[in-house]
Order: structure tokens, then C-alpha cells, then sequence
């Protein structure tokens, strides 16, 4: 399907359901009361819970979607958007409440597309990472925004700046040939994020996520990691060090599905920047370290992209109608890239399920691991791959398999576990052969001389 034709027929597959929505700014006490509005209009596919607070008290929430709200369903895939990470960035925030209240509707109307959506994934939505830093912003209102004001937490502190810095890591590993993933954490990382980010990091080790996108605000452009270059470079400085992940072309891939899908990313012209097919790696554009993103993929298994959605940070309420308009048939195509490349459960030779198994891709270094059921998902372009499974205590199995472009390639792997003899054993066993093997000389002898006494 050409590439402009796509955003034009999911249009059309959502155009009935023009439900009538309120396109407004929400303050905190308003966005809490538009989550619960919704979990009330579809309580059967909905659960809303809070992953902590933030430096003032706020509850940062989560409202889900799946029809087993609260149940990690086995090979059903887990996504989630965050917005709002810079206070004063708040189309995000906006738009995440205008797609719950969207997914609910349409549920409720039997919209296919959605009914599938939901039912085949669970999807996991957080309008404000930042609710203490857009009560700044709101203050002072769309007119009179200044473009730093209310982008930190009440601390002061920028929550994008704010992760532990595994890209450095990441880099002196690849020196030595170490991984790339799943990097540990360093000893002290609690002492040295806020409040919002601890629970952040918390929630995303929690539930093993496989796709995610994180809203901003400032540009119009789809980012994919990663933010930091190895040679630290500065935005003001504008000069591009791509710095590409092994997953370069399907990060891409996932990129473009949302902008292509925009009503006008992908045009590249945007904001006084150009970005070809309005997607750009995150260090070509400009290094940024201890970001979300990077975070995310260095990690944890989760594959994410930063959305940046509006030249004007702080958009006037009569103008959020048409950027909903633009972003909504792209906020749903994205959730469907998580069903794409291979997926399967690891199991013992009784069925029983491994958590943490090692997932490898032959040719691109970087893996994943199987969640606490077993169950694993691995984005993938299509293409015909060597896909190895690994787990301590067991032999490890590889297979061949092709991954189409429409649903992903389900792929089993049944691991056998290692027969590992204890060192007494194995010395009992050497000492048996050696007297085999000593027979074997001896006897022949006595048999030509006959056997003496």
C-alpha cells in the first residue's frame, strides 16, 4: 500500500466514530475525573491504578486497557504511552485523554479495529509523568507560556535528563565486546533520580513492555534512539553524529509508521526544521543524555520512540480539535506496530514456563528476554532470521523461521536441561574407565601366556 494512502484509509476505518469529545486543557483534579469517567463508561476493558507520586503529592496514574484488565494475558503483548514528561509540553497530555476516551467509545460502539486492538493487547496509558510541573505551566496559560516554564519537576530537576546514564556504560561495553542490553543499573541509581523517575523505572521493570512512545512537545517529528552519541555532542552546536541502535531499521520502521500516519509529520517541513519523512535518530538531531528513551531499550526489552507533536508547547484549546484529528489515526497505528516480528513461550521439557531466557537474533546484537510466564516477544522486520533461546541450566536451541509482514511468527522453544555430574561422579567415572581400559591390556596377555596362580 503507497505510503500516502495509508493514513487515508484508517481514517476512514475510525471516521464513524467522530464521537463527540471535549477539547479542553485538564488540570490535575480534570485529568484524574476524565480517567475515572472513563473506567466508569467501560469498566469491563478498563483498570486504573497509580505507579507512585510526585515530588508534591500527585498521583501519577495509568489507565489500561485490555479485556483482563490487571492480567498479563500469556503471549499478549504489553504497550504504553507517556506524556507530559516536561510539564509545560502538553498536547501529549491532552492527546493520551482524548485516545483513552476515543478507545473506550469505540469499544462501546463494536468498532472492529479497536475491539481487535484491545482484545489482543494491553495497552497502557500515563497522560502526566510531570503533573507537578504542568500546574506551573497552566498557571501562567497558553498565551503567556515561557518556554522553560513549568518543563521541570518541583524539584527543578529536567525528568528527561533524569535516568541513569547506561549509554556510557553501553559504550565502554562495546569497546571490550560486552552487551549492549540489558545493562545493570549502577549501585547508586536511587539516590540519584526523582521521585517521578523512580517510578518510572519501577513500572517499566514491573511489566515487560515491548513497544513504547513518549510525548513531547516543541517540534513536529518522529526520534529514535539513540539520544546520546558517543562523542557528546550539543544541540546549540547543530552539528549530526548518527548514532544508530542495532535495531536502526526497524526503529525506523516504527518512526515512520507515525508520521506517515500524521497528518503532517511526514511532510518534513515543520517548526522552521526539515527531517526526511519527518523522522530523525535522536544524536543526529541533537545528543541528549540519561533520557527516557535510551533508557528504555538499554534496559528493558521495551522498544521506544520519542513523538515530538507541536511547534507551540503550550497550544491554545481551539486548536487541540485539529492536532486530535492529526495524531489520531497515528496514536492507533502505532499501537498495532507491537504486533510485528516473532513471538513465543520458553518452556522446560514439562512445560512449565523459563522467566528470563535469552532471546538472540543472528546479526543483530541486541536480545531480549521471556517474562515471568515465559512468554516473549521480539520486534522484527520481515525477513528470515536465526533466532537462539538460552537460559542458565538448560541447552540452548536455535531455529531458522520468517517473519511476514502482517502478525507475528509464533516460535516455541522447549529447552532440555543440562546434565551437569558432580565432581565425585566424574572422578568415580574416570577411575571405572581407566580400570576398563587396563583390562583391556591385561587380559589378552594372560589369555596367549594362560592363566597363572
Amino acid at each position: 500500500m503507497a505510503r500516502w494512502l495509508r493514513p487515508l484509509v484508517g481514517a476512514l476505518l475510525l471516521l464513524e466514530g467522530a464521537a463527540a469529545l471535549s477539547f479542553l486543557h485538564h488540570r490535575y483534579e480534570e485529568l484524574v475525573q476524565a480517567l475515572f469517567r472513563v473506567q466508569s463508561q467501560c469498566p469491563y476493558v478498563t483498570r486504573i491504578y497509580s505507579i507512585g507520586r510526585s515530588v508534591e503529592g500527585r498521583h501519577l496514574y495509568v489507565l489500561e486497557f485490555s479485556d483482563y484488565p490487571g492480567i498479563h494475558e500469556p503471549l499478549e503483548p504489553e504497550f504504553k504511552y507517556v506524556g507530559n514528561m516536561h510539564g509545560n509540553e502538553v498536547l501529549g497530555r491532552e492527546l493520551l485523554l482524548q485516545l483513552s476516551e476515543f478507545l473506550c467509545e469505540e469499544y462501546r460502539r463494536g468498532n472492529e479495529r479497536i475491539t481487535r486492538l484491545i482484545q489482543d493487547t494491553r495497552i497502557h496509558i500515563m497522560p502526566s509523568m510531570n503533573p507537578d510541573g504542568y500546574e506551573v505551566a497552566a498557571k501562567q496559560g497558553p498565551d503567556s507560556n515561557g518556554y522553560l516554564t513549568g518543563r521541570n519537576n518541583a524539584n527543578g530537576v529536567d525528568l528527561n535528563r533524569n535516568f541513569p546514564d547506561l549509554n556510557t556504560l553501553m559504550y565502554y561495553s562495546r569497546e571490550i565486546s560486552g552487551p549492549n542490553h540489558h545493562i545493570p543499573l549502577p549501585d547508586n541509581w536511587k539516590s540519584q533520580v526523582e521521585p517521578e523517575t523512580l517510578a518510572v523505572i519501577q513500572w517499566i521493570s514491573s511489566y515487560n513492555f515491548v513497544l513504547s512512545a513518549n510525548l513531547h512537545g516543541g517540534a513536529v517529528v518522529a526520534n529514535y534512539p539513540y539520544d546520546k552519541s558517543q562523542d557528546q555532542r550539543f544541540r546549540s552546536h547543530r552539528r549530526t553524529v548518527n548514532t544508530p541502535t542495532p535495531d536502526d531499521k526497524l526503529f525506523q520502521k516504527l518512526a515512520k509508521t507515525y508520521s506517515y500516519a500524521h497528518s503532517w509529520m511526514h511532510r518534513g517541513w515543520n517548526c522552521g526544521d526539515y527531517f526526511a519523512d519527518g523522522i530523525t535518530n535522536g544524536a543526529s538531531w541533537y545528543s541528549l543524555s540519561k533520557g527516557m528513551q535510551d533508557f528504555n531499550y538499554l534496559y528493558t526489552n521495551c522498544f521506544e520512540i520519542t513523538l515530538e507533536l507541536s511547534c507551540n508547547k503550550f497550544p491554545p484549546e481551539e486548536d487541540l480539535e485539529r492536532q486530535w484529528m492529526a495524531n489520531r489515526e497515528a496514536l492507533v497505528a502505532f499501537i498495532e506496530e507491537v504486533h510485528q516480528g516473532i513471538k513465543g513461550m520458553v518452556s522446560d521439557e514439562n512445560n512449565n514456563g523459563i522467566a528470563g531466557a535469552v532471546i538472540s537474533v543472528q546479526g543483530i546484537s541486541h536480545d531480549i528476554t521471556s517474562g515471568d510466564m515465559g512468554d516473549y516477544f521480539r520486534l522484527l522486520l520481515p525477513g528470515t532470521y536465526t533466532v537462539t533461546a538460552s537460559a542458565e541450566g538448560y541447552q540452548p536451541l536455535t531455529v531458522t523461521t520468517t517473519v511476514g509482514p502482517a502478525a507475528p511468527s509464533l516460535v516455541h522453544f522447549q529447552l532440555k536441561q543440562e546434565v551437569v555430574r558432580k565432581p565425585a561422579e566424574r572422578k568415580a567415572s574416570g577411575t571405572r574407565l581407566n580400570n576398563k581400559a587396563l583390562q583391556k591390556k591385561v587380559v589378552p596377555r594372560a589369555t596367549r601366556r594362560g592363566t597363572q596362580r
